[in-house]
C-alpha cells in the first residue's frame, strides 16, 4: 500500500507576505504559484514566490488542520 503525503506549505511573495497552501506535490505547487496560471491567484500579482516552509503530513485531516492554525497567525509569526 502506497502512502499518500500531504504537504502544508508558506511561500513569501515578492512584496513580503506569506501564501499558506495544501498540496500533494510541493515542488510542483510552488512552480504552479511562479508561473502564473490564475490571474484572480493570491500570489499572481506577487511573484515570484519562494518556499520558506513545509511540513509533511500522512492524514489530510491534520494537514488541513494544520493550515487553518498558520493562515490564523500574523506575518511575523510565519516569518522563518
Amino acid at each position: 500500500m502506497v502512502m499518500k503525503l500531504y504537504y502544508v506549505y508558506i511561500v513569501q511573495c515578492a512584496d513580503g507576505s506569506y501564501y499558506t497552501g495544501i498540496t500533494n506535490n510541493v515542488d510542483r505547487r510552488v512552480n504552479e504559484h511562479n508561473a502564473g496560471i490564475n490571474p484572480k491567484a493570491f500570489t499572481y500579482g506577487r511573484r515570484p514566490v519562494s518556499l520558506v516552509y513545509h511540513e509533511i503530513f500522512n492524514d489530510i485531516l491534520q494537514a488541513i488542520a494544520w493550515e487553518k492554525q498558520i493562515k490564523g497567525w500574523n506575518r511575523k509569526r510565519k516569518r522563518p
